[in-house]
């Protein structure tokens, strides 16, 4: 074999004696086609950046975020609701076959099924295409996927009572309860507590907080009810029970 200028057999004709260091050209041999990393691109980065948080900070001053009344572990009227990123799954919980009995089903087997499909992915689809349509298993995989996602998605707004969950999370004033007072006593004995909160806050009925109401029109109310949620007959006291449960209630007054 004709030996090459610079080259030694070592054993093998292909390994050269002398080895060249393997540094790439400089950006400048490629003119109009790249550019110095340092400054222009990371300067390029930074003001995409800066316009981007700027943007961001400019949207929450205009669109704070908006907050709820302080948790009320006694309330079990209040309808918990995830964020907009986990309203498929809160949904995928909503049908029998993923809740009650079947609870592990919707909350750990398909989404591990899902998320480990995804996981495996690049092993159980090892095509070279690149189109779409060339890769039929995993692209009708995904498209399933997404379509579940916004279904689901879809459903959990669409019914989820909106107007309610505005309500009850609505912050209310608070006031010094005194529970050792007669008419507090008769507010819990009468499981006015259950719907109202154990500070009057309101849950599943309306805050007892500043209601403008006269002891009088308070007695009538819970005597008589108040549709659409108040129902009549829930307080069973003597008329003196009446009278200190709906005298304290018309004195909660905030400060």
């Amino acid at each position: 074999m004709h030996r090459g200028k610079g080259m030694k057999f070592v054993g093998d004709s292909r390994v050269p004696a002398v080895r060249k260091p393997n540094i790439p050209k400089d950006y400048s041999e490629y003119p109009g086609k790249t550019e110095a990393f340092w400054p222009n691109f990371l300067l390029k980065e930074w003001l995409v950046g800066a316009v981007f948080l700027i943007g961001y900070l400019c949207l929450t001053v205009a669109h704070p975020s908006p907050l709820e009344r302080i948790a009320d572990p006694t309330d079990t009227g209040y309808i918990p609701l995830p964020d907009w990123y986990f309203l498929f799954l809160y949904q995928l919980l909503k049908y029998s076959y993923a809740s009650g009995p079947y609870n592990v089903i919707g909350g750990f087997v398909i989404p591990g099924l899902a998320f480990g499909g995804l996981l495996l992915a690049p092993f159980l689809d090892r095509s070279t295409k690149r189109r779409p349509t060339q890769r039929p298993l995993a692209t009708g995989f995904m498209l399933l996927a997404l379509a579940a996602t916004v279904f689901l998605t879809w459903q959990a707004v669409a019914h989820h009572d909106w107007k309610k969950a505005e309500e009850q999370g609505k912050i209310v004033a608070q006031v010094d309860i005194d529970k050792n007072d007669a008419g507090y006593k008769q507010f819990q004995k009468n499981g006015c507590i259950n719907c109202h909160g154990e500070n009057l806050q309101g849950g599943a009925g309306p805050s007892l907080i500043d209601t403008g109401l006269k002891a009088e029109e308070i007695a009538k109310i819970a005597k008589n009810g108040k549709p659409p949620g108040m129902p009549a007959g829930i307080f069973k006291g003597s008329d003196e029970e009446l009278k200190q449960l709906s005298e304290f209630i018309a004195n909660l007054k905030s400060k």
